[in-house]
């Protein structure tokens, strides 16, 4: 199981890669469960500035879930609920994460590998990259976990339009969609990618966790108290803000603290 998902760290930028090159990056039950502890240790960490989501090789992001096994593990309605509960844990954690997640997408992104890429924070695709939710020719739905995410993302009309037809696309129809926000060559991916994490990376850490977390609470239709309003000054009292302000003043590139 290991094999199949791989933590891979480089200083502050830490990449999650879903390692089943010869399945499309299939997710299996236990990629899931895996995938969602992953997640939840690095965004504990502190030292983590910026996660980067990939599939191993170069034909997909993910090809969505694993059909081959749903007959031991998403046969019927018991073990779907299951299989749905694991998957909802990592859904959860996605988008829990206090650190800003890039979606590294070469390829294949669709089904459950278009709901992955849905939670994360920044999607980066290459021209040859294919999108879609083809599960109604499998006689599935998404689950209410499943479909907040994309919801979230392009809206109702998309989302409908996406499940309704079943259709796969390309990269420019995905980014007229709202799918992603950038296409650049097949062979450009990783590295605008990777240069996009550390552009993440290079910023001050405390200012993206508190971006995050303002974004996500203006969703919620309920009135900010006094005290959430008040946190939105609260960078002024770090170390990172005398940091950059010194910086700018001399002209030089800040070293952020996290403090």
């Amino acid at each position: 199981m290991a094999k199949q998902l791989q933590v891979e760290r480089d200083g502050p930028i830490a990449t999650v890669v879903l390692n089943r090159p010869r399945k499309h990056n299939a997710m299996t039950r236990s990629m899931w469960h895996r995938l969602g502890e992953a997640i939840v240790t690095l965004s504990a960490d502190n030292d983590v500035r910026c996660v980067v989501l990939r599939g191993a090789g170069n034909k997909a992001f993910s090809s969505g879930n694993d059909i081959g096994e749903f007959e031991k593990e998403r046969g019927n309605i018991p073990q779907a609920r299951r299989y749905g509960a694991d998957m909802k844990r990592t859904i959860d954690a996605l988008q829990s994460c206090r650190h800003p997640i890039v979606a590294l997408i070469n390829g294949i992104c669709v089904g459950g590998g278009l709901e992955l890429a849905a939670n994360c924070d920044i999607r980066i695709c290459g021209e040859s990259s294919r999108f879609g939710a083809p599960i109604n020719k499998l006689g599935l739905v998404m689950s209410y976990a499943e479909l907040e995410s994309l919801l979230n993302l392009v809206g109702r009309a998309v989302t409908l339009e996406l499940l309704l037809e079943g259709r796969l696309f390309d990269a420019e129809e995905a980014r007229t969609k709202g799918l992603v926000q950038r296409i650049v060559r097949d062979d450009e991916v990783e590295k605008e990618s990777y240069a996009t994490a550390q552009r993440i990376a290079d910023g001050a850490p405390l200012v993206a966790r508190w971006h995050k977390k303002f974004i996500d609470r203006l969703s919620d239709p309920a009135s900010l108290t006094k005290d959430e309003i008040d946190e939105g000054f609260s960078c002024f009292g770090t170390r990172d803000f005398e940091i950059g302000m010194q910086a700018f003043l001399d002209k030089k590139k800040p070293t952020f603290t996290g403090r």
